[in-house]
């Protein structure tokens, strides 16, 4: 399982924070590096969680998510929302997307979006929303390869 997982991290990713809160305002937050755009036309996200997330019961009955893209100082972030604790958006600069989802301040795009399905894949569920609603600020991203965050280089001529 190891080599495995060494073999897999050498794709570099992006990080993101996904938010969600249910209708009586509990909330929940996980990092995830398995973030991806399904479909432009109607726009739809993908992503996983653990089955075994404590948040994943959370993120079932919202029904409604926010995909945070950090930037590359906010590795803090990232470790925060990876980490378990009883209240992850203590002291943590929160907004409130237009569909009134929990959206960090200071990220590269959030994305709004209504969970179309959940599938179960192995020891993950896999969502996919619908983009309600998106922003886009701009900045360099923070990324992960191998295990750690890696900066991101611009190659010359490009």
């Amino acid at each position: 399982m190891r080599s495995l997982r060494e073999a897999l991290g050498q794709f570099a990713t992006g990080v993101a924070v996904v938010t969600t809160a249910t209708a009586s305002g509990e909330r929940a937050g996980v990092t995830v590096n398995s973030f991806s755009s399904v479909s432009l036309d109607p726009p739809l996200v993908l992503w996983c969680l653990s089955d075994r997330a404590p948040s994943a019961p959370v993120f079932l009955r919202a029904g409604r998510f926010a995909v945070n893209i950090l930037a590359a100082d906010q590795d803090e972030l990232s470790r925060r929302f990876a980490t378990p604790a009883p209240d992850k958006f203590a002291g943590v600069d929160v907004l409130a997307t237009p569909t009134g989802l929990p959206m960090l301040a200071g990220t590269l795009a959030t994305f709004s979006c209504r969970t179309v399905t959940v599938h179960a894949g192995g020891d993950h569920h896999i969502f996919v929303g619908e983009v309600e609603h998106h922003q886009r600020s701009g900045g360099e991203p923070l990324l992960f390869h191998s295990g750690r965050y890696r900066e991101f280089a611009s190659s010359p001529g490009w």
